[in-house]
């Protein structure tokens, strides 16, 4: 929700504004009753036979079940709510339980005089004690007794569970007296909640309303500080168990932030302290939430219990995690459709996420009243919440309350809008929380906060100076956005928040990337891990407009969504800019920046940049070596921001080298082809002879390399590489090295060109299960070729997870490539097929004249599968056309690699008649072996386009 916590900012499907079905009715899909009738009428039946009799209640019971489940489904499917659902399918396990307990108590084992010691009580608890169940959910259940174990009560028990576990039911189950009970609950926090939740099914009710009572008085009664602070507590490590963010792309629907585990915290804390038992009870407290709260509490569970529904029933297990191949299927069942410029997958993640952030703001909003209440009535609870003596501080409307800031008056930010940017200035600079109290104000207040607000000099003075003018902007903005003041103030930004792609390269929302790359510029003006980043670090003190790269940082994703995200985002950032009061020429920079922020990635990781076309092509699109600096550390921190291990030195010498030989041309004005191909080689040599100078003689095959190995390779890989290929009589080199720093293997080839040979040398890695997160080709004037891969395993740790074994196996396996080549490649399945099915990628194929002045470029763009790499190189070589260099690169479930060839004379593909056959082929290659749709116990799932964007 942009500006406030609103239902009116949601945005709702299609087919869930029509779903407001009528009511179910329990006797239409169960019948209590009947089913209790039909049991003694069974047991009529079979008087003599126990076997006959049980196996006929056994067929009534399950199929009563069956019947109920299966309506519950259908309503699901037809519109109902996934609340509702789960409400329905506890009621319908409710009339199950007390049929069979009825059955085994009077009828399997009700030829005895009961005494009082042998009464039960059979009570639901946990999740099944609050009335909801999810499809394939446990049942937990409580057996209450007054005294000892008997002999009977365990018979009963014991046929009751074997009943439920023929049912196919998971049970978990206990077995106790109610002083038992409380003496468990004072011991273990899950127990006490479990018991909170606890709801009498069938059986002596009395003997529940003593466990009732008895709660009330030993756990309820003096303990709420204990109860809630643990609450809190545990909530807080599930949160970090989880990663601490609602905003991964494969969120936990149960557990994850913003879930609904979270909105039952809410809901024990409220019952615990202020009484009620059913969630309408809870809600209709207007001492806790208003009714726009309350129904924003509807409204979120409403809504995380569809996901969690059809999660089940898509699964058939207790799935909880809404994974990548389950999201197309459930947008298309809960009704969100494609739009002109967005997935139907994507309005419905962002539904998910908008909801999860509600869940946040109501928790900030409890937790403000629950202090507000005890500082009034229970004073043994300040201690937890940290309330103490008040400090007046020198900014008026502001005081410090126990290490927080908060507000002199609840209605303060509406009176002064733009003080609500002042408490988080406030926060910022005394390095203090924010009291629950001041966040609970700003989400009242924000609908006050309007234009006029966000073009006063002083609101753009305070966003500035949090945004520019802090050594970790990141927290304190990422608490603005959690209160929504961050897209109050910048509402091109408010726009990105809770967006997805649907692509497996992001890890996270928009936004939440966004305060990441942040983050990232942050570390690097701070000098945070110089051995990963040392030239951004050793460039950041020299740039001249460090509010202009926080600015282009802060908007740079703010045209996804809205058609080309870098020609739409210019449009957005220069118009925020504006506002935020920077000058015209400041605001031309960020745009330009936001307009070009893929482009430098893309041509290191694309392209040949020892190609002096694509050094002078590039060198024109900057123009300064200002624009320059700003350009590549704003990469380095959007790379580093896509998710774990997404960045590596790889990538980092790349951008070295690219912003090296710009630099290079841009500082000398050597911008022509020509030029740059000069300064190319007087780096080479300058590499060439530092090499010799620390290592001696160059070996034949490094001394025949030309200029784009010796300006691509770091000091560290050419000396490694010298060390290798001093054994001048062996005739091909097949070496590896583990790096740790990167959770990867690299492999070094060198050997002597022949056809094929790249394709081969991919095709016994593909059979050794290896995943090329890159590769390079280097080729010599002699005919040599020097090939480095970055190797890993599918789920991206370091390949034979760095066994030496594993490892010499590659190794012998690629010399023998090398040496005869391979007769079959296994397309075997990736680790992630599952998850990657869900993706369609067009496959796309550029075949360019133009790029380079020496080289035909192939441009392969489709979906990734392990073998693929191999398939493209084979009919590249198929075609006689060698190979001087490629570029592999996979991007989440898309592929992007690009090769550099020419002709056995050493010529462009000209022949256009040639180039298309070409095409065709790889089109075939890239269309072929398609997994399709994932498939599930249920059923065959929908698909959705990857969304490709960087």
């Amino acid at each position: 929700m942009p500006n406030h916590l609103s239902r009116t900012e949601l945005e709702i499907a299609p087919a869930e504004r029509s779903s407001r079905m009528a009511p179910w009715n329990l006797d239409s899909v169960i019948d209590g009753r009947k089913l209790r009738v039909q049991l003694r009428a069974a047991a009529m039946d079979h008087l003599q036979d126990e076997l006959a009799i049980r196996r006929r209640a056994l067929d009534l019971l399950h199929g009563a079940l069956f019947r109920g489940r299966m309506i519950a489904q259908e309503r699901l499917y037809e519109g109902a709510d996934g609340l509702e659902t789960a409400r329905l399918l506890a009621a319908v396990q409710n009339e199950v339980i007390t049929s069979l307990y009825e059955f085994t108590s009077e009828i399997a084992f009700g030829d005895t005089n009961r005494t009082e010691g042998e009464k039960l009580a059979v009570v639901a608890v946990g999740g099944y004690g609050r009335n909801v169940l999810a499809p394939s959910s446990d049942i937990d259940l409580l057996f209450l007794r007054n005294y000892k174990q008997t002999p009977w009560a365990e018979s009963v028990i014991e046929y009751m569970l074997y009943m439920l576990w023929d049912m196919g039911l998971k049970v978990g189950h206990a077995f106790r007296t109610v002083d038992e009970c409380i003496r468990l609950a004072k011991e273990d926090l899950n127990t006490e909640t479990a018991l909170l939740d606890a709801r009498f099914i069938c059986g002596d009710e009395a003997i529940f309303d003593r466990l009732r009572q008895r709660y009330r008085d030993d756990l309820i009664k003096g303990r709420e500080t204990q109860f809630i602070a643990a609450k809190l507590e545990e909530r807080d490590k599930r949160h970090k168990k989880q990663g601490d963010t609602r905003y991964v792309v494969e969120p936990n629907v149960k557990e994850g932030k913003g879930g609904l585990r979270d909105l039952q915290t809410l809901f024990w804390l409220v019952r615990h302290v202020y009484g009620g038992v059913t969630l309408e009870d809870v809600l209709a407290n207007r001492e806790v939430f208003t009714e726009e709260e309350a129904e924003i509490f509807r409204s979120a569970g409403r809504f995380l219990w569809s996901v969690r529904c059809h999660i089940h029933y898509l699964t058939g297990r207790p799935e909880e995690r809404l994974s990548f191949d389950l999201q197309p299927e459930i947008a298309q069942r809960m009704g969100f459709e494609d739009t002109e410029n967005r997935l139907g997958v994507e309005r419905f993640m962002k539904r998910y996420f908008r909801e999860a952030k509600a869940v946040g703001s109501l928790t900030r909003i409890l937790c403000a009243r629950l202090e507000a209440d005890q500082q009034k009535v229970k004073p043994n609870l300040l201690s937890f919440l940290n309330f103490g003596q008040s400090q007046k501080l020198s900014t008026p409307g502001f005081h410090m309350e126990s290490g927080r800031i908060s507000i002199d008056d609840a209605d303060f930010f509406e009176k002064n809008p733009i003080e609500m940017l002042r408490l988080f200035q406030l926060a910022q600079a005394n390095n203090a929380d924010i009291h629950p109290f001041a966040l609970s104000a700003v989400t009242r207040s924000l609908s006050c906060f309007d234009e006029s607000h966000r073009t006063d000099p002083e609101a753009q003075s305070i966003f500035l100076d949090l945004l520019i003018n802090t050594v970790d902007p990141g927290p304190i903005l990422r608490m603005m956005n959690e209160a929504d003041v961050l897209g109050a103030m910048v509402p091109e930004f408010g726009e990105i928040v809770a967006q997805t792609q649907f692509n497996m390269y992001h890890h996270f929302t928009v936004d939440e990337h966004t305060l990441l790359a942040v983050d990232a510029i942050a570390e690097i003006e701070r000098g945070d891990d110089k051995a990963q980043l040392p030239i951004a670090i050793e460039l950041f003190p020299t740039i001249k407009n460090k509010r202009a790269l926080y600015l282009a940082m802060l908007l740079h994703d703010t045209g996804k969504g809205l058609g080309d995200q870098q020609i739409e985002g210019a449009k957005t950032a220069k118009s925020a800019s504006l506002r935020l009061g920077v000058s015209e020429e400041e605001a031309e920079l960020v745009a330009w920046l936001v307009g070009n922020h893929l482009e430098m990635s893309d041509c290191a990781q694309k392209r040949d940049i020892s190609d002096p076309r694509t050094i002078a092509q590039f060198a024109a699109r900057v123009g300064t070596v200002e624009r320059l600096k700003l350009l590549l550390i704003l990469t380095i921190a959007d790379i580093r921001a896509v998710g774990p291990d997404v960045w590596n030195g790889w990538k980092g010498q790349l951008l070295k080298e690219l912003y090296e030989s710009t630099e290079a041309a841009l500082t000398t004005d050597h911008t022509d082809e020509s030029q740059v191909a000069s300064d190319l080689d007087a780096r080479a040599d300058i590499a060439r002879t530092a090499l010799i100078f620390r290592k001696g003689d160059l070996p034949n095959l490094l001394s025949q390399m030309e200029p784009a190995y010796w300006c691509a390779q770091p000091d560290a890989e050419l000396d490694w590489h010298h060390d290798l290929l001093t054994h001048e009589k062996i005739r091909t080199i097949v070496e590896y090295r583990v790096n740790h720093d990167t959770d990867s293997v690299e492999l070094l080839v060198a050997t002597w060109d022949r056809s094929g040979l790249f394709a081969d040398i991919v095709g016994a890695l593909v059979n050794e299960e290896a995943q090329i997160a890159a590769a390079q080709v280097y080729t010599g004037k002699n005919g040599g070729v020097l090939d480095l891969f970055v190797l890993q395993e599918g789920d991206g740790q370091i390949f034979g997870r760095g066994e030496t074994q594993r490892l010499e196996r590659l190794k012998s396996a690629v010399a023998d490539a090398i040496e005869n080549g391979v007769a079959e490649v296994m397309d075997r399945k990736s680790i992630h097929a599952r998850r990657e099915a869900a993706f369609m990628v067009d496959p796309d194929v550029i075949i360019d004249n133009q790029g380079s002045a020496d080289y035909t470029i192939i441009e392969v763009t489709g979906k990734e599968r392990p073998a693929l790499l191999h398939e493209l190189a084979r009919a590249i070589a198929d075609r006689q056309l060698k190979l001087h260099s490629a570029h592999a690169g996979a991007y989440g479930e898309r592929i992007h690699d690009v090769f550099y060839v020419h002709t056995q004379d050493d010529k462009k593909l000209n022949d256009e008649a040639l180039r298309e056959d070409l095409a065709n082929d790889l089109l075939d290659i890239l269309g072929a072996h398609d997994q399709g749709a994932p498939r599930t116990p249920a059923r065959t799932l929908a698909r959705a386009r990857s969304a490709d964007s960087f």
